[in-house]
């Protein structure tokens, strides 16, 4: 369990660092949009080699689709509800955001972080150590939902109560991957599998409906998002590969 809340708090930890960012310097969204499409490409490789192939080894088709379908259906909903309270724009690296909008954001980092966190954990049951480009994906992935929420913020509260709320999100994220590991640990396979599937249908709708809109129009809706997502996927290949 502690293996996983550390590496959990690895993954979370760069939402500390997007609102170290967001307080010190204005990042051109242009730059956020290539890190978002990056770590977009690398959540795809992931999903696909370390969560749903694993989940098909583990307990075949049925729990792997069952978890897919219910991960997915749960992410929509509950994105949706966080739309209506300004959520909607997390992954979007623009200034100004007000309060309200600012706090939609940090529910929808959690929301976002704890499918990524439970993953993480369960990625150590088999005891073959941490999937490296699984934590890799979700570091990338969490820098613009903090850095937007803080330069929203900023101005209107201090520095260290914008560091201490991402510090807040950040060990929520590291206590999902703990007790993910600690829940599963005795699960069956089948168990085990549906968990991972659910865990990635969440992830794939968020990816779709949220971080590759956001990466593309960030950076200028340029032919480059694909040529650098594609990159991500590499890499995370590369990763799985050596792994």
């Amino acid at each position: 369990m502690l293996e996983a809340t550390f590496w959990g708090f690895v993954g979370g930890a760069a939402l500390i660092v997007g609102a170290v960012l967001g307080l010190l310097i204005d990042v051109p969204r242009r730059v956020i949009g290539l890190i978002m499409a990056f770590g977009a490409g690398v959540l795809i490789s992931a999903l696909a080699f370390d969560l749903t192939g694993e989940a098909l080894r583990a307990g075949g088709f049925g729990a792997v689709a069952l978890g897919l379908f219910a991960g997915s259906a749960v992410f929509f909903l509950a994105d949706r509800w966080l739309d209506r309270r300004g959520g909607s724009g997390r992954k979007r690296s623009a200034a100004g955001p007000d309060d309200e909008v600012s706090f939609g954001l940090v529910l929808g980092a959690v929301l976002d972080g704890i499918p990524e966190s439970v993953v993480i954990g369960v990625s150590l049951l088999g005891g073959e150590g941490v999937g490296v480009a699984m934590v890799v994906a979700v570091f990338l992935s969490n820098v613009p939902e903090s850095l937007s929420a803080a330069t929203g913020l900023r101005g209107r509260r201090s520095p260290m109560w914008i560091i201490g709320l991402w510090t807040a999100v950040t060990v929520v994220s590291a206590l999902s991957a703990g007790l993910g590991n600690l829940a599963l640990g005795d699960a069956p396979p089948e168990v085990v599998a549906a968990i991972q599937a659910f865990a990635a249908g969440a992830i794939l709708t968020m990816l779709v409906d949220t971080m590759i809109p956001e990466a593309y129009d960030a950076e200028g809706r340029s032919k480059a998002t694909g040529l650098v997502t594609t990159a991500g996927f590499a890499l995370a290949v590369l990763l799985t590969t050596l792994e």
